[in-house]
């Protein structure tokens, strides 16, 4: 497992999350071992094409998210599953995320 891929830990999780959230008007959670956010877009084309955006930037870090899609809301899960929780990077993803939204 690399760097990127270790477990972190309470207080390493707590850090990250505040400079996540820092400057975001709706902020990212943590919901049991995930970052969680639910993004609500115009219409289901902006919904699908943010989901596009995203499924492009997480096949690059070969990292996926857990998501589901209802007419405009996209609700996010990020954990890596080989680390049994929240590691550096579903902080990164989230960050690419948080771009892809901003689009």
């Amino acid at each position: 497992m690399s760097a990127s891929n270790t477990l972190l830990a309470p207080p390493d999780i707590n850090t990250s999350l505040a400079a996540l959230n820092a400057g975001l008007e709706q902020p990212w959670t943590l919901a049991g071992n995930t970052l969680a956010k639910t993004f609500v877009f115009a219409d289901f084309p902006s919904a699908f094409a943010f989901m596009t955006r995203v499924a492009l930037a997480a096949e690059k870090l070969d990292h996926h998210p857990d998501w589901t899609n209802a007419w405009n809301r996209v609700d996010v899960r990020l954990s890596t599953h080989e680390a049994g929780g929240i590691t550096a990077l579903d902080f990164r993803l989230a960050g690419l995320i948080e771009a892809s939204a901003r689009r």
